[in-house]
């Protein structure tokens, strides 16, 4: 589809994936909403796009908290009067060694990772299955294919996010004409390994750092891909790994 003036919500939108494709989606015509805890980066986002053509509006929320996702749906609504996409990328990585049983990290990315995912469809669906039309792209991760050293509960919130994508595509797409999409990057150049405590976990990762990562740039272009497409063409997966990454 042509995605000029449709309507995107994009979470965790303050920084790295959601950044990048909030300018990517708004430089090719569409109205985003941003939404992410930090409002400060918002506008600094708000800006740059305003800049360059496009529109946005900001509603500052945590995708954890129901209510948080019902403002920034009625607040779309509102101003734009419907939803076309949902881009569900808000996430956090605390990677640890599960014998060190860091339990308040993995409760946040239960929370995040997956309440978040669910908690974003269950406020955009309503408004979709009345349109019959729609796009829903999760952002999962490589991880739901590989395990690695101290990625256990990361893994599968990942895992969790790929499989509850495919579930929706079933129920959705052929009876409301909603398009899901999982999309699985390896190794992105973010800020999300910035919540990493486990020490032994910073050494490892010193050592994978010595590679190229794909940029948030090139997640953005795939979400871009995925949108552009015809309503009868649904990507299940897009699968895109940094070219030096074995695994």
């Amino acid at each position: 589809m042509n995605i000029k003036d449709k309507v995107i919500i994009i979470t965790g939108a303050s920084s790295g994936i959601g950044e990048a494709t909030a300018l990517k989606l708004s430089k090719e015509g569409a109205k985003v909403v941003l939404t992410a805890r930090r409002e400060e980066k918002l506008e600094e986002l708000k800006k740059k796009i305003e800049s360059n053509g496009g529109e946005a509006l900001i509603v500052t929320g945590d995708v954890t908290k129901k209510s948080d996702y019902e403002e920034v749906v009625n607040k779309t609504l509102k101003k734009f009067k419907t939803i076309d996409a949902l881009i569900n990328n808000a996430g956090l990585m605390p990677l640890s060694y599960v014998e060190k049983l860091k339990t308040d990290e993995w409760e946040k990315m239960v929370d995040v990772n997956i309440k978040g995912v669910l908690n974003g469809v269950a406020a955009v669906l309503p408004t979709m299955i009345e349109n019959k039309s729609g796009n829903i792209i999760n952002i999962s991760s490589s991880a739901a294919h590989n395990y690695f050293p101290g990625g256990a509960v990361y893994c599968a919130t990942k895992s969790a996010v790929k499989m509850f994508s495919e579930g929706l595509r079933q129920e959705l797409a052929p009876k409301y004409g909603i398009n899901i999409t999982s999309i699985e990057p390896g190794a992105v150049s973010t800020e999300l390994t910035n919540t990493i405590t486990d020490e032994d976990i910073k050494e490892t990762f010193k050592e994978m750092q010595k590679m190229t990562f794909l940029e948030a740039e090139d997640i953005a272009e795939a979400i871009y891909y995925t949108l552009v497409q015809p309503a009868r063409a649904n990507i299940n997966d897009v699968f895109i790994m940094p070219t030096q990454q074995q695994r």
